[in-house]
């Protein structure tokens, strides 16, 4: 089992900057690949990003393209998603993931462990 925990949500402005982090705990982090995910009101689940073990990563580039960054630290458990100039659409609950093997999972079904999530809210 791996437990994970994501902080770093709140209220912030259009053009503004949020961290989130994901701390995992329960067995060997860097064994997993991580991703981040999205869920506005009234829609679906969507993919934001994800990163292997070794840092190679990919971002949804309709989305999020040049605004958002996955990094890890393998040392600390934790998976971060850096994301600059948010838009009221991005305002959304943003989950981290984790998922078994090496292939990047761009789905939510390729993912085994997820938090709870932490709520992002952008104003105009």
């Amino acid at each position: 089992q791996v437990q994970l925990v994501e902080s770093g949500g709140g209220l912030v402005q259009a053009g503004g900057s949020l961290r989130l982090s994901c701390t995992a705990s329960g067995r060997t982090f860097s064994n997993y690949v991580m991703g981040w995910f999205r869920q506005a009101p009234g829609k679906e689940r969507d993919f934001v990003a994800a990163i292997t073990w070794g840092g190679r990563s990919t971002t949804n580039q309709d989305s999020v393209k040049g605004r958002f960054t996955i990094s890890r630290d393998n040392n600390k458990n934790t998976v971060y998603l850096q994301m600059n100039n948010l838009t009221p659409e991005d305002t959304a609950v943003y989950s981290c993931a984790a998922r078994r093997g090496y292939g990047l999972g761009l789905s939510s079904s390729d993912y085994d462990y997820w938090g709870q999530g932490t709520q992002v809210t952008v104003s105009s």
